[in-house]
């Protein structure tokens, strides 16, 4: 296919030079006419057979007095014959261009979408280390952006590349066949060409590679943002995003901007070298017409206009290597991917597969540190056994190497000393595929795919029966509060079960771990995320399914592992303490400390209550029954409806809630409300460059004027013609001369108006590109949160969209301007040179001109709704990729790499079908325009001759509008070819200005809303009634009615789904009520200044979200209207008990976390989470299972330090353990989006309602 597209491109190219013979001949057939006229303008001479007789008989010879004059041409029919070749030759041309361009778009098609496929295939085949190294964001922006600008290398391009080089070509053998001596006078200037192009491309390629990879950074930048938005929101950390975002920018911006001063400086270079070239090949093959008589006319003319052709496509033809450059930067890296062999093969089918599984595992002198800190060692020579159909429970301070213990048993990493064993293999030795298939795991942060219930839960086993779902979500606890949602099993939960809350989510991963029947069951705090109540059930069905299992459970609420058979002690990576629950209690070890730490303190005077209760209890069974049927209407109850469930975390940076499949039928609905979009006017991108109109001005006055020069230049040449029907040579020779002369200062202001024109659009261009890469960023920073929640904006759509659409724009905006106003100016001149001359011919040339515009015309409008389309289906692509690389553990630990495999290369279908038809109409539109200015062509000599044979124009002016002809049909193709990057230039901008355009229902702008002096924290929530915009039926939030006055700690409890979270985001205003109304300080929060707002109010969330940066930036992030010091920074990480373990890394404070805190355990998350949210010094704090994923001891610690952080302040408090709100002011429990009871601690046991059952049991309240 490749083959054949050449061929076509090599032969459409030769057809040009091939012409200029069939030129040189016409040419010869005019100065031989003009001779004949001239001579028998002499009333003395006649023409008799073909030759000029003096009236007395006797003949007339040539000036060398050895030949006669010859006469009788019949130029009309001479012209007429020449017409017919251009007609041919147009017919050919149309053929040849549209085989060229569809078979190579075809092959590029076909490639890209393989490459796609492998490189994605290849991504999700390396080890997890590997992502360690490398950005998620990063990753995704090569799929996108670097495959795209493979893609831009590749296809038409290629094709159009070849066509130039064979004209280059071809225009040289044309040159050596008339006249080798004159080609070769032109030809010896090529070194000069040659060692320029060659530096170029040096050049050119650092250049690219440096501003991939800032592209690149600003992409991880926007993906890393943008995932976390509410975070973002939370901390007013828009402006600080924005110009982390714009720093890299402008490193991407510099780099562009060299590349167009080195393209420019070369341009200027190349040109004034090939016209210092031309200026003396003129003058030298003009001795040899005139002079030698080597060459006729018509073959001077030939040399020069093939030589001259296959220069000026030779400049055109090195236009592409930018292009190409760049699409070898990108290759490089992604088959340095592609080539990458993974030293942990998930797709390997090596390895032994046991036919009998015990379970035994067993570490052997095991020493491991993570690849992106190599020097600090997280496992250190440990050495143990799990023994097989055991639950051996895994306890120690955050940090101790308990979590990564995991990691190594699913063989997400190897160890890098000793080894890990099952049943006496070592792991290494075992098929990778089969391990992590008979292992179930259940995190503390649990990953679900933006799909349906059912769906997230059949990932856990292929081919699983619904009755095994429902048995499944029964065991977890799930199956009552799917039940009660309008779709039940085929709710969507969003992207990373943002539609769950922290409970559901955590019972929807039980649920697909259960499914798998695994062998071994990993639990890495499985029930961190529950409430008492749904932990009691959920921890009986994990208790039963532990038979006939090797468990290993992680866990810091040590009720849930006391009947462990094994319970082992960690700190510093190794194993100081094993034993039962009773045993280690009385070695006074870790666990005893652990264990004590939790016992004591607060929970002592819950226990003291509770045996009261039980000593009441005969008395309490009569009471406590007609009490249940009174309150039967407002109990708290474990199950919660649809309205509790739809609840996203807080500050968890999880937005979107659809499967690919209702977002590919939802955007088909939408397609018609797109298509009615109007479409962004030229006016309007430029506007955005006004502050660079000095750069566009100059740029548009060098490209007017290289515009202008070219039709000058080669009417010059055609000057060359009629100087040879002057009959004196002496005058020939002058006139050349002056025609030298010219062209040598044509050369001169060439070099200077290229440097004009590509340094100053390069100029533009860079800036525009990041003016309008910061402003659409921006404007996604200002939406509403609710915004997020819309499958279309998720964060790979909008990465996608960041990435490509100000790319596209400033392909029709930066250096493609100057070759547009360059085409526009060719034409413009070449048709007033065109009706000077000679009206008449100049209409028949304008009658053409419509039929280059309809090709054009049609291709723009089908190229537009391929663009569009392929827009679309690109997002998607994008949205599948993020999602599975954002969740590469939860993906590798299922094993479903080959399901989304699978899904991403069913979402490239679309894309690749649309490049096969956009081929398709490209490949027609340009063959005609190139066809018609054939037909052109012959129109104009058939006519030509006519005119020449009975109106006696003179032969010269036929000549100079077909040179016009041929410039301007050159400069219009050319602009036709730019038309896919205007119109993808317009899609791009239509959409990135639909954002910037948008007004957020929620404004963030520093001036709108309310601020006041002594703000107190008063808060007190109305009547308040809710549903997410994304699911208007459901109701969160049902009047929910609750208050706290300033400097008081209100505390949210009750089952996971209740609405507890919701409440939080109405207070930071992500969302407004549907009815109803926040009030803080007495005041409507919906009239409050927003920033003003947020600014008094720190956060810490259940899965808190830290920043691919130091320990000492994420915790300064806390305060973003300031600069925070480190002795700040110090003072609040010890107060959240993290200096200690921030003093140990190598380089304290200045640790890289890793993207989304990769690199560091949850417990010394959320510490940095705490930490951040102190040093903000709040008037308001928000804590939300704010000590969720800490040990006991680190518990301890960090609750006294947030209890001292509280006074003083209003807080709201969401927990789970009830042992840390005990001392609150005012707790509410909640059910179903409403408050059922609320009071302090001792009242609420006294009543022995909700509240007290959440103390006393377990069970669930019916």
């Amino acid at each position: 296919m490749m083959v054949v597209g050449s061929v076509c491109a090599f032969l459409h190219g030769a057809a040009s030079p091939l012409m200029l013979v069939v030129l040189g001949a016409l040419a010869d057939t005019f100065v031989a006419y003009a001779k004949e006229l001239y001579v028998l303008s002499d009333s003395n001479k006649e023409c008799r057979n073909n030759t000029i007789y003096w009236i007395n008989g006797s003949m007339v010879y040539e000036l060398d007095g050895n030949s006669t004059v010859h006469c009788g041409l019949n130029i009309e029919a001479d012209m007429g014959k020449y017409a017919v070749y251009y007609l041919v030759c147009g017919i050919l041309v149309q053929i040849l261009t549209y085989g060229q361009v569809i078979l190579w778009s075809s092959a590029a098609a076909r490639q890209i979408d393989l490459i796609r496929k492998v490189y994605f295939r290849k991504v999700l085949q390396m080890e997890i280390g590997w992502f360690d190294l490398n950005s998620v964001g990063v990753l995704n922006a090569r799929i996108s952006d670097d495959i795209n600008k493979m893609n831009n290398a590749m296809g038409d391009q290629v094709s159009l590349f070849i066509q130039k080089m064979s004209v280059f070509v071809c225009g040289f053998l044309v040159g050596f066949i008339g006249g080798w001596k004159l080609t070769l006078v032109m030809v010896a200037v090529s070194p000069l060409i040659v060692i320029g192009i060659g530096l170029l491309s040096v050049a050119m390629s650092m250049l690219i590679d440096k501003e991939m990879k800032a592209y690149a950074k600003a992409g991880a930048v926007a993906n890393e943002v943008l995932s976390t938005v509410r975070t973002i929101a939370a901390f007013g950390g828009e402006e600080k995003a924005s110009e982390r975002y714009d720093r890299n920018l402008a490193d991407a911006q510099t780099w562009g901007v060299t590349k167009g001063i080195i393209i420019g400086s070369f341009n200027g270079y190349l040109w004034i070298i090939i016209f210092l070239c031309y200026a003396l090949a003129l003058w030298y093959g003009a001795k040899l017409v005139i002079d030698t008589g080597e060459l006729s006319p018509g073959t001077l003319l030939q040399v020069f206009f093939g030589v001259l052709a296959a220069a000026i496509n030779l400049g055109e033809g090195i236009a592409y290597l930018e292009g190409f450059a760049t699409g070898c930067t990108a290759a490089k890296v992604i088959f340095d991917t592609i080539n990458r062999e993974p030293e942990i093969d998930c797709f390997s089918e090596e390895g032994h597969k046991l036919d009998k599984v015990k379970g035994d595992i067993e570490f052997h002198n095991v020493t491991f540190h993570y690849p992106s800190r190599p020097k600090v060692k997280i496992i250190n020579d440990l050495s143990m056994q799990v023994k097989s159909g055991e639950t051996t429970a895994f306890v120690g301070p955050s940090g101790s190497g308990k979590s990564t213990i995991i990691q190594l048993i699913q063989r997400f990493y190897d160890p890098n000393e000793g080894m890990v064993t099952l049943d006496g293999h070592d792991i290494r030795t075992l098929n990778i595929r089969w391990l992590r298939s008979i292992i179930g795991i259940v995190e503390q942060e649990p990953a679900l795919f933006a799909t349906t219930i059912a769906e997230n839960i059949s990932y856990g086993r292929p081919g699983v029966t619904m009755e095994e779902i429902i048995q499944a979500t029964k065991n977890a606890n799930a199956y009552n509060f799917i039940m009660e949602l309008p779709q039940k099993f085929d709710t969507l939960v969003g992207k990373g079960g943002g539609q769950m809350s922290g409970g559901q989510k955590q019972r929807i991963a039980i649920a697909r771990a259960l499914i798998r029947n695994p062998k071994i069951l990993l639990l890495d705090m499985a029930t961190s995320a529950l409430d008492n109540e749904s932990e009691a059930v959920v921890q009986e069905a994990l208790n039963k399914v532990h038979m006939g299992r090797t468990t290993i459970s992680i866990a810091h609420r040590l009720s849930t592992i006391k009947t462990a058979d094994v319970i082992i002690g960690f700190e510093h990576g190794q194993a100081v303490e094993r034993g039962t629950h009773t045993e280690l209690l009385e070695r006074t070890g870790v666990y005893y400390t652990m264990a004590t730490l939790q016992s004591k303190g607060t929970m002592s005077k819950v226990h003291d209550e509770v045996q009261l209760a039980h000593k009441e209890s005969s008395e309490m069974k009569t009471r406590s029954r007609s009490h249940r049927s009174r309150k039967r209407s407002v109990r708290l109850r474990s199950l919660s409806s649809l309205s509790n469930d739809f609840v996203p975390d807080a500050i968890s940076g999880n937005l979107e809630g659809f499967s690919y499949q209702e977002l590919t039928s939802e955007n088909d609905v939408l397609d018609d409300a797109d298509e009615v979009e109007k479409p962004a006017s030229v006016a309007r991108i430029f506007k955005y460059n006004r502050p660079e109109w000095l750069y566009l001005l100059v740029g548009s006055l060098g490209a007017a004027i290289n515009g202008g020069i070219t039709p000058i230049y080669s009417m010059l040449f055609i000057e060359i013609t009629g100087t040879f029907g002057i009959p004196d040579l002496n005058e020939q020779r002058h006139q050349i001369n002056n025609i030298c002369i010219c062209l040598c200062i044509v050369g001169v202001v060439m070099l200077i108006t290229q440097l004009m024109q590509r340094v100053s659009f390069s100029k533009s261009g860079g800036m525009l590109t990041r003016r309008l890469r910061k402003m659409g960023f921006e404007a996604m920073l200002r939406q509403e949160i609710g915004w997020f929640d819309d499958p279309k904006n998720s964060t790979g759509v909008l990465t996608t969209r960041l990435a490509n659409d100000a790319s596209m724009i400033q392909m029709a905006t930066g250096s493609q301007v100057g070759m547009v106003l360059d085409s526009i100016t060719n034409i413009g001149v070449s048709l007033i040179f065109s009706f000077y001359f000679t009206w008449k011919l100049t209409l028949v040339l304008l009658c053409f001109l419509p039929l280059i515009a309809l090709g054009g015309v049609l291709q723009a409008k089908f190229l537009t709704r391929f663009s569009k389309k392929d827009k679309e289906t690109m997002e998607e692509v994008g949205q599948v990729s993020c999602e599975a690389l954002a969740n590469i553990r939860t993906v590798a630990g299922l094993g479903n790499e080959r399901f989304f495999i699978e899904l991403f290369e069913q979402q490239l279908i679309l894309p690749f079908q649309t490049a096969i038809n956009k081929g398709h109409i490209f490949g027609f539109c340009y063959g005609f325009s190139e066809m018609v200015v054939q037909l052109a062509n012959a129109a104009v000599f058939g006519y030509g001759g006519y005119l020449v044979y009975r109106e006696h124009l003179q032969f010269i002016i036929v000549f100079r509008v077909i040179t016009c002809i041929l410039t301007s049909g050159t400069a219009m193709t050319r602009a036709i070819t730019l038309s896919p990057d205007y119109i993808k230039a317009k899609v791009a901008a239509t959409q990135l200005f639909k954002i910037v355009d948008r007004i957020p229902k929620i404004s963030i702008r520093p001036e709108d809303g309310e601020k006041w002096e002594n703000f107190n924290g008063g808060i007190e929530f109305q009547n308040c009634m809710f549903t997410y915009p994304t699911r208007p039926d459901t109701q969160v939030l049902n009047g929910l009615t609750a208050s706290v006055k300033p400097g008081q700690t209100l505390a949210f409890v009750g089952c996971s789904g209740c609405g507890k979270s919701t409440s939080i985001q109405l207070m930071e205003r992500f969302y407004d009520p549907d009815m109803g109304q926040v009030l803080i300080d007495g005041r409507p929060s919906q009239d409050i200044n927003v920033p003003f707002l947020r600014a008094q109010i720190g956060i810490v969330s259940q899965e808190p979200v830290l920043f691919d940066c130091s320990v000492a930036e994420n915790i300064q992030y806390g305060d973003n209207t300031r600069v925070v010091s480190m002795e700040e920074v110090v003072e609040a990480a010890k107060k959240a008990y993290l200096h200690d373990f921030v003093m140990a890394l190598p380089n304290t404070y200045e640790t890289q976390v890793g993207a989304l805190g990769s690199q560091l355990s949850r417990g010394e998350k959320q510490r940095i989470a705490i930490a951040r949210a102190l040093v903000r010094n709040p008037k308001i704090l928000l804590l939300d299972e704010a000590t969720s994923a800490l040990d006991t001891e680190s518990e301890k610690v960090v609750q006294s330090a947030l209890d001292k952080a509280r006074k003083g302040r209003t807080c709201i408090v969401i927990a789970h353990r009830l042992s840390t709100i005990q001392n609150a002011d005012l707790i509410a429990v909640m059910s179903k989006g409403v408050i059922i009871e609320q009071g302090p601690h001792e009242q609420l046991m006294a009543e022995r309602g909700a509240y007290y059952k959440l103390v006393t049991t377990g069970a669930p309240i019916s």
